[in-house]
């Protein structure tokens, strides 16, 4: 197999990450820019979302796509009611203060990563692809344009990596769709503006909140859904979503989607590009070195605005 044909499935890993990071960030950033929220426990809700996709997908039988699709719905919804609950009783009594939130949510990552111990237990287990074609692709070059090399090592994928990607495009959208179009997004836009301003008007405020802690959390766990056939579901998977999420939400400008939509892509596509070219731990490194550089050059991140 030629450098082409690597590169070319390197981007492909790249884009699944990139696909995942995306959904995760953007739960982390919603969270932030809305709540001004530092949410710690992110990372356990991506886990509990795959953890609860194992056992939905393996309590029911016939076609693994069965399962697979009732866990799509499910663990998003239980995680996110988990979680609004979790703002309902435990940050809404800290009066949402930034330093008591933060040792709130490290309680509560500690809370739901034993519970997941014992309850799953250390092992770490998969999830059944719904479907799993290999899919042919095509390659590049000035003398024949695109064609499809034939033989042994001739790039390929799955069906199920492009849905991936399809999907995280599609729940982008969505949210989009929700900011900017429907009457809740405007809600949740005034509430980010000026919340004092907005409980004037009539917005009940603490409402808003649990539902976007929910919304964030059940982004996070239909990630985890959506990542857990590829990889596995363990009960310390979410470390690294976390520490991906906080640099992509650094990077792109606390509380922006744009420059959270944007970031996520550039760390996932080079998360992915590095790790099978050099080594994960190599992609972790150059990330963080370039939050470094975000710190000290422009603060406020690629699309975020400096304080008044």
């Amino acid at each position: 197999m030629d450098f082409g044909a690597h590169l070319l499935l390197a981007s492909l890993e790249g884009a699944v990450t990139a696909a995942v990071l995306t959904l995760t960030a953007l739960g982390l950033s919603l969270v932030f820019g809305i709540m001004r929220v530092v949410n710690v426990a992110h990372g356990e809700f991506y886990m509990l979302g795959a953890v609860i996709a194992w056992f939905v997908a393996t309590s029911l039988g016939g076609h693994p796509a069965l399962g697979f699709m009732a866990a799509l719905v499910v663990a998003p919804v239980l995680v996110g009611l988990l979680a609004a609950a979790a703002d309902v009783t435990l940050l809404k009594r800290v009066d949402y203060d930034p330093e008591r939130t933060i040792v709130v949510t490290i309680g509560l990552l500690y809370i739901i990563q034993q519970v997941a111990l014992m309850t799953y237990g250390p092992e770490a287990r998969p999830v059944q692809e719904p479907f799993n074609h290999r899919i042919m692709l095509p390659l590049f070059s000035w003398q024949d344009g695109f064609y499809f090399p034939s033989g042994w090592g001739a790039p390929s994928t799955t069906s199920y990596k492009l849905f991936v990607i399809g999907s995280a495009a599609a729940v982008l959208l969505g949210v989009w769709l929700l900011m900017t179009r429907t009457k809740i997004g405007l809600v949740m836009r005034a509430t980010q503006l000026d919340r004092e301003m907005a409980q004037v008007f009539g917005v009940a405020v603490e409402r808003v909140y649990a539902l976007v802690f929910g919304l964030g959390a059940a982004l996070a766990a239909l990630g985890a859904v959506l990542v857990v056939p590829i990889q596995q579901a363990h009960y310390l998977m979410g470390h690294d979503p976390l520490l991906l999420s906080f640099i992509v939400v650094i990077i792109g400008g606390l509380g922006s989607l744009p420059g959270t939509v944007l970031a996520a892509v550039l760390i996932g596509m080079s998360d992915g590009i590095i790790s099978v070219f050099f080594s994960p731990t190599l992609a972790k490194i150059l990330a963080t070195l370039l939050v470094a550089l975000v710190l000290v050059f422009r603060p406020q991140g690629l699309f975020g605005t400096r304080a008044a």
